[in-house]
């Protein structure tokens, strides 16, 4: 008896929609999976994942929800490959840096919002939903912790609408970083970046659009114009009735500083224990601005990559 080994196979895998989206020239929305599997809690975090996949739907878009499963990266996770990321226990967090070493072990793996970009950017895919990007963290002077967020960013030529970066980061130096990365910031009917729980952070914004034609034009000129660039950030504020109460926020964030200065948590603990605490401490509030971060946009997301297409 002969035994053929074959080799793995590390291609990207269409889901059916997103296959035939392509192939029909429609508008496709990426969308991460690291909020299913890592920031969203059980059993929410299953049906705020449909919601967000709907979202874009009523846009006009396909949503293409970006994932790992048994070793092979999907580009728009079919229901039951979503059900087993949001449920099954040891999904790994994947960084770019990660998708290699994932696919040869064969595992089962959500992407953060740098590996999405990068998988969705390879996909072809201009557009991509999350809620909020990860940065440059406080005392990163002594530590030199900074999310590959801003790195694949720089070289990635995506479109990414999110609610500024996550406030338990150094905003300002964030936004440093950006410009020296030479990554495009725009806001969505604001000249103020917001602050992710918060609509506004306290940082001015060069560049404002007014809608998500404007936003499709910008792409458009950065092809047209055939200069090497990375991603378009569009930072989409919550509207000040919908945030999390500054003063609460700020309360909490403080607190939880403290609690990680004392417990000596780094790395990539560091976002999934502040906002675990967010949680906790605000009785679930920050929880729901949370979903409406990402819902909101997702549908602009969604906007933006059907006036792209047309």
């Amino acid at each position: 008896m002969v035994i053929v080994n074959e080799s793995p196979r590390f291609d990207i895998q269409y889901g059916a929609e997103v296959a035939a989206a392509r192939r029909d020239g429609r508008p496709i929305v990426a969308l991460e999976s690291t909020i299913v599997s890592h920031g969203l809690p059980r059993p929410d975090n299953l049906r705020v994942a449909r919601e967000i996949e709907s979202a874009v739907r009523g846009a006009g878009a396909v949503p293409a929800t970006i994932g790992m499963v048994g070793g092979r990266l999907v580009v728009g996770l079919d229901d039951a490959q979503l059900s087993h990321l949001a449920t099954a226990d040891g999904v790994a967090k994947l960084s770019v840096r990660d998708l290699p070493v994932a696919a040869a072990l064969g595992a089962d793996g959500a992407t953060t919002v740098a590996a999405t970009s990068a998988v969705a950017a390879a996909a072809g895919i201009g557009v991509f939903a999350t809620g909020g990007l990860g940065g440059v963290h406080r005392e990163a002077s002594q530590t030199f912790d900074e999310s590959a967020d801003l790195t694949t960013l720089a070289r990635t030529p995506i479109a990414v609408v999110c609610a500024g970066v996550k406030s338990i980061l150094d905003v300002g130096a964030t936004l440093e970083r950006l410009e020296t990365l030479g990554v495009t910031v725009v806001g969505y009917r604001t000249r103020r970046f917001p602050g992710f729980f918060i609509t506004d952070s306290g940082f001015d914004l060069d560049w404002s659009v007014e809608s998500p034609e404007q936003i499709a034009a910008a792409l458009r000129a950065r092809r047209e114009q055939g200069v090497q660039g990375g991603g378009l950030i569009v930072a989409n504020p919550l509207p000040v009735d919908e945030q999390l109460d500054p003063a609460l926020h700020d309360r909490t964030l403080a607190d939880g500083l403290a609690m990680l200065a004392r417990d000596g948590v780094t790395g990539k603990a560091v976002t999934p224990f502040l906002l675990a605490h967010f949680h906790s401490a605000t009785e679930g509030r920050s929880l729901a601005v949370n979903v409406r971060i990402i819902l909101r946009n997702a549908e602009l997301a969604g906007r933006i990559a059907v006036a792209a297409a047309a």
